[in-house]
């Protein structure tokens, strides 16, 4: 990947070590040593600027409403509708793109609410396959502008550029320019940075400046930046715990802020103390270039409800598979099955199995997601079903053979024959008779 140098001229383009960068143009790269509004190179009145801009190098980008940027990008016909990312009007909203965000929809919406705040809305199924390409792209610009790149999902990644301005002679702000610049470039997408000293601060600053938005706090502004943001930007702060503080009288950050750690620690235990330090600009965690996967799972929303178990036990088996499918593709196994239930009042039910030993196997999955199904199944109205591998583990350490069994043998010597002719004929080549379609 090339990278532009940008402006020869010291006085347009300090580097780090010349001159504090306190202004960078978006466009062209030029850096200033003073705040500037408009770029004396190009003209560009896309500046950001910070007294503390040349200090900073940890970063969050975020893909603006990924998945609906990606398929407007592939048909220029949805370019002024709004469009929802989603599995039909039974399942819940993906991604929302922004001309939709102002009738109401948000990602996680039961996609018939938005549908009724939104009716002219363009829905389409998700493509996972284009989104993870498009992915791989953006991921390729970050892994060039750093080693240091956390990703969190296909769409967002925290990056660390400290020690990266006497590689490319420009200061980590003008870097993520760049590298914003170069996203819309090769992937024709827009992304938003926020760009501090920590990543709770990164996090917080790339939301305050939606779409194509450069964001920053630094550290002599971070507690008056977080004072009247609501308690709910503080990560892990869900409904629950959001109502609890309510009942304290803290609706704010500002709110934490103006509690001593003692009280906030005598009242909610480490959480409270938790709350304290994010509240203060106060982070210790660093960029981890490798996160290990928690879990593997796949679910499906019904377009009408079921209650009956052996439809229930069909469904099961095709998210087994597919599990399955991405643990071998990983070479991943998992030690525990998770079984997820949501009823037609959208009561989310979970149910938990430990395995005698790592699996990665279908039909292992399935039979202990079988068991806990029909514990479940008893007439109550289901609008989704999921399973899962939790416990993760290296692939070597699966499905072992047992000295009193045969089974994870013969399952194993099955699944390989199954997985050889899909491979070559394609994946409904050959399936179960589970399968198959319940009268």
């Amino acid at each position: 990947m090339h990278y532009l140098d940008g402006p020869s001229s010291v006085d347009a383009m300090p580097t780090a070590a010349s001159q504090k960068t306190v202004s960078v143009c978006r466009d062209c790269l030029a850096e200033y040593a003073q705040e500037r509004t408009v770029c004396a190179h190009c003209g560009s009145e896309r500046m950001v600027s910070h007294p503390e801009l040349g200090e900073l190098s940890l970063a969050h980008i975020d893909c603006d409403a990924f998945y609906a940027a990606i398929e407007k990008r592939d048909d220029p016909s949805l370019a002024d509708k709004p469009v929802l990312i989603g599995g039909g009007k039974r399942g819940v909203v993906s991604t929302a793109c922004y001309i939709a965000r102002r009738y109401g929809p948000r990602s996680a919406m039961p996609m018939f609410k938005a549908l009724k705040m939104c009716p002219e809305a363009v829905v389409i199924r998700p493509n996972m396959a284009k989104y993870a390409e498009a992915s791989r792209q953006v991921r390729a610009i970050f892994d060039a502008a750093t080693p240091l790149v956390e990703p969190l999902s296909l769409d967002e990644a925290f990056l660390d550029l400290a020690g990266t301005s006497t590689l490319f002679r420009r200061s980590p702000a003008a870097t993520l320019a760049f590298v914003a610049r170069e996203i819309e470039r090769v992937v024709r997408i827009t992304v938003s940075i926020g760009l501090s000293y920590n990543k709770f601060l990164a996090k917080v600053a790339s939301d305050l400046d939606k779409p194509r938005g450069f964001a920053v706090i630094g550290r002599a502004d971070a507690v008056s930046r977080l004072h009247d943001m609501p308690i709910t930007k503080i990560p892990g702060v869900g409904p629950a715990l959001a109502d609890r503080l309510k009942v304290d009288g803290i609706f704010t950050i500002g709110d934490i802020q103006a509690r001593p750690e003692e009280e906030l620690a005598l009242r909610y235990g480490e959480t409270g103390a938790h709350l304290a330090h994010l509240a203060h600009g106060q982070d210790m965690r660093r960029v981890h270039t490798e996160r290990e996967s928690k879990s593997i799972s796949s679910e499906t929303t019904f377009e009408t409800d079921i209650a009956d178990p052996a439809e229930l036990r069909r469904q099961l088996w095709i998210q087994s598979e597919r599990v399955s499918e991405r643990l071998k593709k990983n070479e991943l196994a998992g030690r525990t099955v998770a079984l997820k239930l949501k009823t037609s009042k959208f009561k989310l039910i979970t149910r938990h199995h430990r395995l005698q030993s790592p699996t990665q196997l279908a039909e292992l999955i399935f039979r202990a997601g079988e068991a806990m199904l029909l514990r479940e199944a008893k007439g109550t109205m289901y609008r989704l079903i999921g399973i899962g591998a939790e416990g993760l583990c290296d692939a070597h350490l699966a499905d072992q053979p047992d000295l009193f069994s045969d089974g994870p043998k013969h399952h194993v010597g099955v699944e390989k024959a199954m997985d050889a002719v899909r491979a070559k004929f394609g994946r409904k080549a050959i399936a179960k008779g589970r399968a198959a379609k319940t009268k």
